[in-house]
């Protein structure tokens, strides 16, 4: 989800957002830089909100570092005007061969994604482009016999002379970056910063400070009061109060700021402990500020930055926003969306002073989509996908999120908020069959319920991937939009009055420059204007419009059947849209001077000049005048901030090694006096004869032409007076469409028998007629009462289309935590409704109506299993039911592998995953095991096996349990054949066993140590597995060794020989070992004879096998009554065996034998199934 663009700013007021929240520019050098632009791109500023679209088309990323001057972009120039403070930024141009710079437009212009909050007062300014080398002059005058020399643009090549002064920024000349700040209101002051930016560097090693107290006639620099070794990035103003100046220090040297109060006439500076990447000023507390650091943390100030605090970490870059007024009652309200440890992002609201974490609200509930929080006037916007599908919700004044409703197979992949202007959204929505068209929407006031307003509107990727959308709002006329819509693979321009609901293409101009007819037939042949923004960032396309001269619009384009990048030419009208006239042949700058009164032209080129173009009449003739003596390399132009706008700065250079030239020009000498009341006529706004624009007919004052003098304040309009309601004031409701008679008729997939889900019997709701009223329209009577909605009488209507969800859309549940259900029901009446809702786990509710489970229904499973949760609601005309199976888990902590340790070939072997808990929900069981490549899956625990050959064999069993995997592995010995003893030790060890496996390995590892000592027996013959649990035994295995070339491999007789020595070396109470400095400890065999030991190999007879068992049972009799009843575990034939850093060692002839050997205390301390060779671990993370 998107944001193109904030309502009501020029260029310069986007980057005014991007620089300071206050209106900084950036002028920069195309040529100085290998060919590419000096210009950076946005600087640590109050920033555009971008959003993120789906399908990758993602905005830019935060940067690494705070850019002391980020890298340079293909551009040119900038010739633009500052908002509000007045800040330019500048680069200089490299000589003629030096592309030139597009030109900013005051005024609301196309809408780009990305465009921020902008200041409501603005100067002016403009930019320039290369269209080939260009002589300065005027167009030229060829003699055609049908010219109508009325209809022709005129224009007086007498030169005239302006007022103007110039001043040289000495030493200065190699800077190739400016930023230039005019306070206007008043105020006499600009502030200039240059910079000179090492492009093979990559910083700043050079700046310079310069202040003007006299509209710019001369300056002086501030390097000794910021510090001679100090070098600035950035400047920054308070949008609130412009006498507040902030600079900021190139972070690679020093991290500081700079602060003045006075207009930039003196500094006080302060460190910072963090690098800033971005600001936000607060729209009413001028001291309040947002600082966004580049390790991703918010901090917040109320004393203009010279103390901050912490906010919140792990902020979104450009997700942070001020509290509206009027919206939130607390005005130092912060809106974030912020990272969580596990990669979600959720929407935080807290007051900058107190976010700790008890203060911090979460006004949506559960997650959302990264990069997607947008607050901007009333409307807060956040986008959830779920099921490969984005969905939107919207919060209209701080209320509860509802899902903004498109038409139903709408089936958007990218939306992107155009505008919230006059309560109600503007949204241009990609779905699911374009790709480089949008489809303009608008919503109804709470911007839930959304309908269509224009097809196919062309789009463009701008050059950090943001989209632009083809889309203009003209300034000072509401409801008046200019869009590039495609059509058959044409580009047209379109134009509405009111809000979308009708469009038309723009008459083309009935003559040309000269006076020439044009031949241009609607619908084949109109007029079509360039409303894109230019690749730079800083600059946009050549259309201008302005809130104090409603009727004139400047643009480029073209005549023809389609849009066309060839054979443009500037155009004008003088009455908001409905005639063009054509201006200039090639591409010129327009800049407004006195409220719209006079427009200031200059041509786009790469030569110097020193000549521009003057109108009085609205473009009808041209006076040229010449603002310097000597020609200049044009860099920008900064008009006087206020609404006279009457003197400005031209910022240039003479030669390519010059120093920057400041040129003041004074418009006043122009005009002969203040305009009274007699030199104003009425103008009426209509739309192709159409006087009623927006249920109103509106009259404005308009100069007339022949006077020249100066208007001064703007007046508005001079009377509005509302319509007479017709249908053409109403557009389509939600789910209805237009027909080619005029008609709104429903949509094959609506139901206009809907009724909203509060209705209730007894009880009115409003039945929509298929038309709503454009929102801000001003009409009455007329038909106002045929097309409103209509109270109605909600009728009884039996419950259908009844649906039970989780909160959070998931089908899964964690055990003892509280799990919402929402009962949704598409039609019935909800007061009057019974609903019953059985959980499944032998709890049940009722409810008397719906209205009451507006919340959800929360309820706590304290068992894990899949539970069959039912609802059923019942009323008078009927009934109808629902189900969810919903999954209760609880977090898998450990998985531990039971198996032998040691097994015969052939002989089938159990293994056995132990988890902790031992109940956590739906498992799933993949098991890998000898040298198998695909993986056995089962549902069960436990599985058998064979192993049909000798050696170590490694067995895995990884344990899926909702969004993790763990697993466990474990080797086991695979021989012929083998002998094992289970042995005993002296009480005294059992004081020292604290039962955890690190000790049992250890014990292990001194007990084979002892067996080797005392018998001699090479040790690869012996291993030694102590036992979980009290009294503490342990397993001695004798295995079959062979040395590495397969000889000398022991028989079965060399088993019994070693086996035999080891009981009697047993008996002899010869193995010991000390434990620790006094206490020895006792090794003995667990019986009290040497007889052989039983090996359960097929080769043994039946008979055999049942003499030696007996033999087994009373030697164990006898034993028990010689240790006074002590209990020793008996001799095991057929045992388990493990490597020596097994943590677990159990003995089992069979799985059934082998889980009773492990205790309840194992099962119940995780960390006694920890083994430091395999031990369970995390192996898949599964974002939900």
């Amino acid at each position: 989800m998107g944001k193109v663009g904030a309502a009501g700013g020029g260029p310069a007021a986007g980057l005014g957002a991007l620089l300071a929240g206050a209106g900084l520019l950036v002028l920069c050098a195309p040529g100085a830089c290998g060919g590419g632009s000096c210009c950076p791109p946005p600087p640590p500023g109050s920033g555009p909100r971008w959003l993120p679209t789906p399908g990758g088309s993602l905005p830019p990323g935060p940067r690494s570092r705070p850019p002391a001057t980020p890298p340079p972009l293909p551009g040119r120039p900038l010739f633009a005007v500052a908002p509000g403070d007045q800040a330019l930024a500048l680069q200089r141009v490299r000589g003629p061969g030096a592309p030139a710079a597009a030109a900013p437009r005051s005024g609301r212009r196309r809408r780009r994604s990305g465009a921020d909050r902008e200041p409501a007062d603005r100067g002016e300014g403009w930019g320039r482009s290369p269209r080939g080398v260009l002589r300065d002059g005027g167009p030229p005058e060829p003699q055609t016999p049908e010219r109508d020399p009325d209809k022709a643009t005129r224009f007086r090549t007498e030169e005239l002379r302006l007022t103007s002064t110039t001043f040289a920024l000495t030493g200065d000349s190699a800077h190739n970056q400016a930023m230039v700040h005019w306070s206007g209101h008043n105020s006499s002051v600009i502030l200039i910063l240059t910079k000179l930016y090492d492009y093979n560097l990559g910083s700043i090693t050079e700046s310079s400070l310069w202040r003007s107290t006299d509209y710019g006639t001369t300056y002086e620099k501030l390097n000794d009061k910021v510090g001679l070794k100090t070098i600035l990035s950035y400047l920054y103003v308070c949008p609130t109060n412009k006498r507040k100046i902030m600079l900021l220090t190139d972070p690679e040297i020093e991290s500081s700021l700079l602060i003045s109060s006075d207009e930039g006439a003196t500094y006080q500076k302060y460190r910072l402990s963090f690098y800033i990447q971005s600001l936000l000023f607060h729209p009413k507390q001028e001291d309040w500020i947002l600082a966004y650091s580049q390790d991703q943390k918010l901090y917040s100030s109320a004393e203009f930055g010279r103390r901050w605090q912490l906010i919140q970490e792990g902020v979104v870059p450009n997700r942070f926003y001020w509290s509206v007024m009027g919206s939130n009652k607390e005005p130092d309200l912060v809106h974030l969306e912020a990272r969580t440890v596990d990669g979600h992002s959720q929407y935080l609201t807290c007051c900058m002073q107190n976010c700790t974490e008890a203060n911090r609200n979460r006004p949506f509930p559960g997650y959302i989509d990264p990069n997607s929080l947008i607050v901007q006037d009333d409307y807060v916007f956040v986008q959830l996908t779920s099921g490969g599908r984005p969905h939107y919700y919207v919060s209209y004044r701080r209320n509860a999120f509802a899902q903004m409703k498109l038409p139903k197979y709408a089936l958007p992949k990218d939306m992107h908020v155009i505008s919230t202007d006059e309560n109600q959204v503007f949204a241009a929505v990609q779905e699911w069959n374009q790709n480089d068209t949008y489809n303009l929407y608008i919503s109804d006031t709470r911007g839930v319920y959304f309908t269509l307003a224009l097809e196919n509107v062309q789009s463009s990727r701008g050059p950090e991937g943001n989209v632009m959308i083809d889309l203009y709002e003209v300034a000072g006329i509401k409801g008046m939009f200019l869009a590039n819509k495609k059509i058959d693979n044409q580009v047209k321009t379109f134009i509405t009055y009111n809000k979308g609901r009708d469009w038309h293409l723009l008459q083309a101009p009935d003559t040309d420059l000269r006076g020439d007819p044009v031949h241009c037939l609607l619908p084949y042949c109109s007029l079509h204007l360039h409303l894109k923004v230019s690749e730079n960032p800083y600059t946009s396309g050549i259309i201008a419009s302005r809130e104090t001269a409603p009727s004139i619009i400047v643009a480029s384009g073209n005549i023809g059947s389609e849009l066309s990048d060839s054979d443009i030419s500037m155009f004008v009208s003088s009455d908001a849209g409905n005639t063009w006239r054509q201006i200039f042949e090639e591409e010129h700058s327009v800049l407004y001077l006195d409220q719209g009164g006079v427009l200031v032209a200059m041509k786009h080129t790469s030569l110097p000049i020193r000549h521009l173009w003057l109108s009085f009449d609205e473009g009808r003739s041209w006076s040229k005048y010449s603002f310097t003596s000597i020609p200049l390399f044009v860099d920008g132009v900064l008009g006087e901030p206020g609404e006279e706008t009457l003197i400005m700065t031209v910022f240039g250079h003479f030669s390519h090694r010059s120093e920057w030239q400041l040129v003041k020009v004074d418009y006043k000498s122009i005009f002969d006096r203040r305009c009274a009341e007699e030199d104003y006529r009425p103008w009426q706004l209509h739309s192709q004869g159409e006087a009623c624009i927006m249920g109103a007919k509106r009259i404005y004052k308009k100069r007339k032409s022949e006077r020249k003098c100066m208007q001064g304040k703007y007046a508005g309009a001079m009377e509005s007076e509302p319509c007479v309601c017709t249908e053409a004031d109403f557009d389509c409701d939600y789910g209805y469409e237009r027909h080619s008679n005029g008609q709104c008729l429903p949509a094959f997939w609506f139901n206009p028998s809907s009724l909203s889900k509060d209705c209730s019997l007894g009880q009115s709701y409003l039945n929509s007629t298929g038309y709503r009223k454009v929102v801000s329209n001003n009409c009455t009577d007329g038909v106002r009462e045929q097309y409103t909605a209509k109270p109605q009488k909600c009728p009884g209507k039996a419950p259908r289309g009844l649906r039970i969800v989780t909160a959070d859309g998931k089908l899964t549940a964690e055990q003892g935590h509280n799990v919402t259900l929402m009962v949704q029901l598409e039609e019935g009446d909800v007061q009057r409704t019974f609903i019953q809702v059985d959980f499944g786990d032998g709890i049940a509710v009722s409810y008397v109506n719906l209205s009451s489970m507006e919340d959800g229904i929360k309820h706590v499973y304290h068992n894990v299993g899949i539970f069959r949760v039912t609802v059923r609601v019942d009323n008078s005309l009927g009934s109808d039911s629902a189900v969810l199976y919903l999954h209760v888990t609880c977090p898998l902590e450990h998985v531990h592998l039971a198996l032998p340790f040691v097994t015969t070939k052939n002989k089938e072997v159990n293994a056995t995953a132990v988890l902790w808990p031992s109940q956590v929900g739906t498992l799933t069981y993949v098991w890998w095991y000898g040298n198998n490549t695909e993986p056995l899956i089962t549902l069960e625990g436990s599985i058998s096996f064979k192993f049909t050959s000798e050696g170590m064999n490694t067995i895995t069993v990884q344990v899926s349990a909702g969004n993790a995997i763990l697993q466990d592995t474990k080797t086991i010995a695979v021989y012929e054949e083998f002998r094992s003893l289970r042995l005993s030790f002296s009480p005294n060890l059992d004081d020292y066993n604290p039962d955890i496996p690190e000790w049992r390995r250890d014990i292990s590892r001194v007990i084979k140590k002892s067996l080797v000592e005392a018998t001699g027996v090479p040790s690869p013959h012996i291993l030694v597995a102590v036992l979980p649990g009290l009294p503490t035994a342990a397993e001695l295995f004798v295995l079959p060794y062979q040395d590495p070339t397969g000889e000398n491999k022991r028989s079965a007789e060399d088993l019994e020989q070693i086996s035999e020595l080891l009981i009697h070396k047993l008996n002899q109470n010869s193995v010991h070992f000390e434990l620790k400095p006094g206490i020895q400890v006792l090794v003995h065999a667990a019986h009290l004879t040497a007889a052989p030991l039983i090996d359960l190999t097929p080769t043994h007879s039946g008979s055999a096998m049942l003499m030696l068992l007996s033999v087994v049972f009373v030697g164990l009799a006898v034993f028990i009554i010689y240790k006074f009843k002590r209990k020793i575990p008996g001799i095991n034939v057929y045992a388990q065996m493990q490597n020596e850093k097994e943590r677990e060692m159990v003995s089992p002839v069979s799985p059934t034998e082998s889980r009773p050997q492990i205790s309840q205390t194992d099962l119940r301390r995780p960390g006694q199934l920890i083994d430091e060779k395999v031990e369970s671990q995390l192996l898949v993370s599964l974002n939900e």
